[in-house]
């Protein structure tokens, strides 16, 4: 059940049916409420993104704009699909950014990888890698108002994906003869974790909050955790979020160090300034290939995520606990179409940004500098493929 459903009122004619005991009854639901509610910052957070759009263009030293294509039954997201109008935002008038789609009937200029103009989208991503913190976001998916080409219905752009997730990622590999083994020559390297049945690792982290629109439904939304080959795949209840108007999309993510008293200092190799296990006998699901940290002799912690907890507009809309990066990702945020997304009977679409703001936690298990490096973009303006050197 989404945790969501405790926040739900108490019918008025149960109060009136059970007198004194509902009116406790009340009691104890407004208190769940409260708990429920975004909380105070906790003391050691500091902001480290305040982004309003107040110039109408976009600060190249905090984001860049990828032109590059995953997934399937789609082409890409594109710089050409980035663009900033004005919008009126709390009653006032402000530049915001815009991500554009286009749908299945899209015939225009602008193209995505292999020279398709349909199904391509938008998205900005940050430069810094985050770890542990808040991160909050204004977001108006479709619009109120039809415009030629757009959806039937324009707050419910069918077919395209507005996200909003963290992401980072490295490829690990070593000869196929060393597959089943740890490796000296390459720590990170983990036999338990191998990506495609073959002699290579995916240090994946991920947090998706949320990604709506699967199949065409915006009445929920996924909100997805990925650690290495682990993953944890939560569906729930957003509420009436797809009517053209902003809402504030705001998400905790916790890490912390875990102890692991049965690891020795033969069992473990530093490396990047943290230290890795290389030992079978160590089981992989007490660390899930993430680093350690060193306490003292054979003495070390695992650097573990907790939980990613979400709300929007205030109201709690659940919380991932399992499969929780610690290392850090990028922030991402616009709008994609998978194949999953279902059809796009339509030209164009826009989702719209009226500001982001990101504080970091700086909690005991975050996993910095792992995970570095921009997107490279792997086709050019014609949709060419570009070759990776």
């Amino acid at each position: 059940m989404p945790i969501e459903s405790c926040c739900y009122p108490v019918h008025p004619v149960n109060i009136l049916l059970l007198g004194v005991l509902g009116a406790l009854v009340v009691q104890l639901v407004c208190v769940a409420g409260c708990q429920a509610q975004v909380p105070a910052l906790p003391e050691q957070a500091r902001q480290v993104v305040d982004e309003h759009f107040a110039g109408g263009e976009l600060d190249k030293e905090t984001w860049y704009v990828p032109r590059n294509h995953w997934g399937a039954g789609n082409h890409g997201v594109v710089p050409e699909n980035v663009f900033f109008v004005e919008d009126e935002v709390g009653g006032k008038t402000k530049p915001v950014l815009v991500c554009r789609a286009h749908g299945d009937e899209y015939d225009g200029p602008i193209v995505g990888r292999w020279g398709k103009a349909d199904r391509v989208g938008g998205v900005i991503v940050s430069h810094e890698f985050f770890c542990s913190g808040r991160f909050e976001i204004v977001m108006k998916v479709g619009s109120k108002q039809p415009h030629e080409g757009g959806p039937a219905d324009p707050a419910r752009p069918k077919g395209c994906v507005p996200a909003l997730w963290t992401y980072g990622y490295r490829w690990v590999q070593v000869p196929p003869e060393m597959k089943e083994q740890f490796v000296e020559a390459t720590p990170m390297y983990n036999p338990h974790m191998p990506a495609y049945n073959g002699p290579q690792n995916e240090y994946w982290s991920e947090i998706d909050f949320p990604e709506l629109g699967k199949r065409g439904d915006f009445d929920h939304g996924l909100y997805n955790t990925f650690c290495q080959n682990r993953y944890d795949w939560q569906t729930y209840e957003v509420g009436p979020i797809a009517d053209g108007e902003y809402h504030t999309y705001t998400t905790d993510w916790r890490t912390e160090l875990r102890e692991l008293p049965e690891i020795t200092d033969e069992q473990v190799v530093e490396f990047e300034g943290y230290w890795w296990v290389a030992d079978k006998a160590v089981a992989f699901e007490k660390y899930l290939g993430n680093p350690l940290k060193r306490l003292g002799p054979d003495r070390y912690a695992v650097h573990a995520g907790v939980s990613a907890t979400h709300w929007i507009d205030g109201r709690l809309i659940g919380r991932n606990t399992k499969h929780v990066p610690a290392m850090g990702g990028q922030m991402t945020l616009g709008v994609w179409l998978p194949e999953w997304g279902g059809p796009a009977a339509w030209r164009t679409a826009q989702v719209r940004f009226a500001s982001i703001r990101i504080w970091q936690f700086d909690d005991p298990g975050d996993a910095r500098g792992i995970l570095s490096g921009n997107l490279r973009d792997n086709f050019d303006k014609a949709g060419r493929d570009v070759k990776r050197r």
